[in-house]
Parts: structure tokens; sequence; C-alpha cells
């Protein structure tokens, strides 16, 4: 659907930016009956919240800034993501090796003890139960935890958090808005709008022109910069670009749970089990100028394999990396001058001159906490739209996630007994992807041309026409991770297909 064909010629709602937010706000804005329009300069989840470090977490660090809130909240959405993202979140338990120089062992049990259970003081129609086991201290100089660690490490705790695919996450909110009416356009930027009359009247790149009662400001790094040029609006709020890096390794120990690394610095560093057979390593915290094009840096991969040298019997190099990638977190500038210490909290800026054609920009924010910022910036758009309906997202399964009373391993199972002829690591990878609708990309089980790492024919056409694919790295980075598992010639075959 173009921009011109809309009913009336005016939406609700212009969304700008494409990310995990843009996404969030579109699918819930949409869901309380208001016409809504997103458009993304690129692909969605193209920057920031394609390059997390794929954790659905708390943020157990923040507590040592006494962020208590933030903490309490995003556990709790932490909560909501298990039950309604249930094939794109999945439960994880951490180790953390214990290093006495550097916190003391009754400073983290009592910092873990908030974290099991800061999520249930908040008070929200969201559910209070905690479905995840506890913290508590373990030995790793024994077992199999012995056989990966260097044996100076004789003390750790174990607890819980989750890890998610972040820009599938992205993509299901987004195909949730579609399927409540929103029109989505990628690859289509906001060249301008300026208010008239009470009404935004905003020009795309693709020529359309747009008009919107209200505009959402979800440009990520590019916030500030949508505001101030784009919309002609003057704002003293400004944003900090911090760059995180990851690397990707080949496994570096067995097991599927994953590691809190206090590192000298007093950051810490996480190394995570990824896409089965290897080892994601990150981040870094790094001040930059700008958002474009971020690449983890050689002393940015240094630092990393540092930080897992420290810890692990097996030592790494970066000349082992086999993949790496950066991303620009766009956090609220409260003043802090340590890039590691400002919060990643968000801050939300409503401007409504004479009470008309509202514009709200998003400062900040983490990926976990993404559906309630999305109902705080409904709330705050509220008074310009009274026939809006409540909200509704707490408890409405994501598209991929309706599992019903099957349940998500139930599923699975159905699927796999379903296509017996297809290999495991194909249907494994489809499921996991696209979850209870992985049979509409099946369909009668002929996926067509393998092109290698499980992708097919049939689910590359699916990318294209239901998930906005154009290019390779929409397809191999994003929509699949399936890049990091073929070659330079099976990579260029993909390309090649989406070309013609």
């Amino acid at each position: 659907m173009q921009a011109q064909q809309l009913p009336g010629g005016t939406v609700d709602l212009l969304i700008i930016g494409g990310g995990i937010n843009g996404a969030g706000i579109a699918r819930d804005a949409a869901g309380r009956g208001l016409s809504v329009m997103l458009v993304e300069m690129d692909d969605l989840a193209s920057a920031t919240s394609s390059c997390s470090s794929k954790l659905i977490h708390g943020g157990l660090r923040y507590l040592e800034h006494f962020e208590f809130r933030l903490v309490a909240e995003a556990l709790a959405e932490r909560e909501v993501l298990l039950s309604t993202a249930r094939h794109l979140v999945w439960p994880a338990r951490f180790i953390m090796p214990h290093v006495p120089e550097l916190r003391p062992r009754w400073m983290i049990r009592a910092g873990l003890f908030l974290y099991d259970h800061l999520g249930r003081w908040v008070k929200a129609p969201r559910s209070p139960r905690r479905s995840l086991p506890g913290s508590h201290g373990v030995r790793i100089d024994r077992g199999p935890l012995a056989e990966a660690l260097k044996p100076q490490f004789r003390h750790g705790f174990e607890y819980s958090d989750c890890r998610v695919d972040d820009a599938r996450l992205v993509l299901a909110n987004a195909l949730c808005a579609r399927e409540s009416g929103a029109v989505v356009l990628t690859r289509t930027a906001c060249v301008e709008a300026r208010r008239q009359e009470g009404i935004w009247h905003a020009k795309l790149s693709n020529g359309a022109l747009v008009q919107a009662r209200a505009v959402v400001n979800a440009a990520g790094p590019w916030v500030k910069e949508v505001l101030n040029r784009h919309l002609g609006q003057p704002s003293r709020d400004s944003v900090r670009l911090v760059k995180g890096s990851h690397i990707v390794l080949p496994q570096l120990y067995p097991g599927q749970h994953a590691f809190l690394l206090q590192n000298d610095d007093r950051r810490v560093v996480f190394m995570i089990p990824y896409e089965d057979r290897y080892t994601l390593v990150g981040t870094t915290d790094e001040e930059v100028p700008d958002a474009e094009r971020p690449v983890a840096s050689a002393a940015e991969i240094e630092y990393l394999c540092r930080a897992v040298n420290r810890y692990l019997r097996r030592s790494v190099s970066a000349a082992e990396v086999l993949w790496s990638y950066a991303g620009v977190r766009p956090l609220y500038d409260d003043g802090t001058s340590d890039p590691s210490s400002v919060t990643r909290d968000y801050t939300l800026r409503l401007d409504a001159p004479a009470q008309a054609a509202p514009v709200l920009s998003v400062f900040g924010g983490k990926i976990t906490t993404y559906r309630m910022l999305a109902e705080h910036a409904m709330q705050q758009l509220a008074p310009f739209f009274p026939a809006m309906k409540p909200a509704w997202t707490a408890s409405r399964s994501l598209p991929g996630s309706e599992f019903g009373g099957e349940g998500r391993d139930a599923a699975r199972a159905t699927l796999f007994a379903r296509f017996p002829q297809l290999p495991r690591e194909t249907l494994g990878g489809i499921f996991r992807r696209h979850g209870a609708r992985a049979i509409q990309v099946i369909g009668d089980g002929e996926l067509g041309e393998h092109y290698g790492a499980g992708l097919h024919e049939r689910e590359l056409r699916h990318f294209v026409e239901h998930e906005w694919a154009r290019t390779a790295e929409d397809v191999l980075w994003r929509r699949s991770k399936t890049g990091l598992r073929m070659t330079e010639s099976e990579r260029a075959r993909v390309a090649a297909r989406l070309a013609a």
C-alpha cells in the first residue's frame, strides 16, 4: 500500500524509525485502533536493534548505579516477553566467576538477591510470578565448568536471564503492526515534515506526501537530527552516541550456560553460546561522534579477547574472530562522563504547541523495555486521541508465538513429525525463526534450492514477500543468521538470487 492510497489522505500517527522502539509503538498504536504509518530509511532493525548482546535482561550491573526502578521494570518485562515472544526469547543460566579483588562476595550476593526479587515489586497489569529459577552460589573448580575455566577461579554465582533474536523481535512487532492495519515502508525516509493548521505535512523519499495528526520520532541514533533538521523542532535534549562492539568466535566451551565476566576496569563482558556452534562475546562502551557505519575496531576486539583470556584455559586471539559487529546506542545525555555509567533508561519528550500536532521523541532505551516504552508513549499521546483503545500488548502473543495450549516444545515436535523427510537442522532453523508460523514457510515441504546453512529458496521467497527483505544482508544477518555458516560463494549466490 502506498502512502497516497491511505483513507482520507491522513494518518493518526507517522512513526519515523524501524528499530525496536518504532516497531513496538507501531504495534501498540495500531492495536488500539489508530491509523499508523511507519517509515524506515533502511531495513527494519538495520542499526542498533540488530547489534545488541542478544539478551532480554534486567541489567544486573545497573544495580551498582542505583537504577533500581529500571532494573525492576526490565525484570518485569522479561516475564512478559517470556510469555508473549516464546519462539524468540528463551531462558538461559549465567555463571559469574568470583574475583575477590574486584567485588566482595557479600556485594554480589546482595545484588543477586535484589535481582531475584525486584521484578515482583512492579505494580502493573502483567504476570507478577517469577518463572525463572533464582540465583545461588556455585563451585566452578569442579565438573564441566572446571574444564573451561582457569584453576584459580574456585567460586562463582549462577543466575537466570534470557536470550533473544533481536532482529526478529523487531520484525515480529512490525508484522503484528501490519496485521493490525499499519502501513510499514522500508527504504523510505521522512525527508521533511512541518506543522500546518494543526496537522503534520510530511514528504517521504519515495515522493509521497503524508498528513499525520501526530509524529513519533523513534530514529534511534538519529533522533536529534530528525527532530532538529527534518521536523524543524529545536530541543535542549541531547543524545550520547556510545558504540558497543561484539565478536563471534568458534565455540569456546561445552554447554548452553553463559558467562558474566568481571573485567579489570569494573565493566562486565558477556560470553554467550550463539547459533549452536559459536560463542558471542561483548560488549564495549566507546563514545563516538556519529552513527554512520560503526565497526568493531582492532582495539575493541583485543579488549574482548583479553577479557575472555583472563578466565578461560583456552586462550583466544583476534585471528580467530569469525564475525564482528557494532551498534551505536542512542543514550540520553544525563551528564555522566563515563560512557559505561550513562543511564540505559529512556526519556520521552512531547512537543505540542497549542495542544495540536504533537511530536513525541524517544531518547535512549533498551530492547528489554521496548514494550513498556511503547505503552508510555501511547499514554503521552492519549489526550490527542480520546477514542483510543486501552493498553493490550502485555497479554497478546507476537506473530509466531501463538502456540496456545500446545506449547513451544510440543509445536516443535509436531512440526518435526509432520516433515520427517526434511533435515532436522533445516526444520530447527525455520522453527526458531518463525515459530508457530513455520508451516506457512514450509508449505508442502518442497523447499526448492538449498543455498547453504539450512536456507532454501522457499524461505528466501518468504523473507522477500512477507518480511520486507531486499538484500543479502537483510536475509543472511538479520532475518536469519545463516550468513555466519555459509561460504563466500554461498553468500554470493543468495545475493545474486535477490538481485534477480
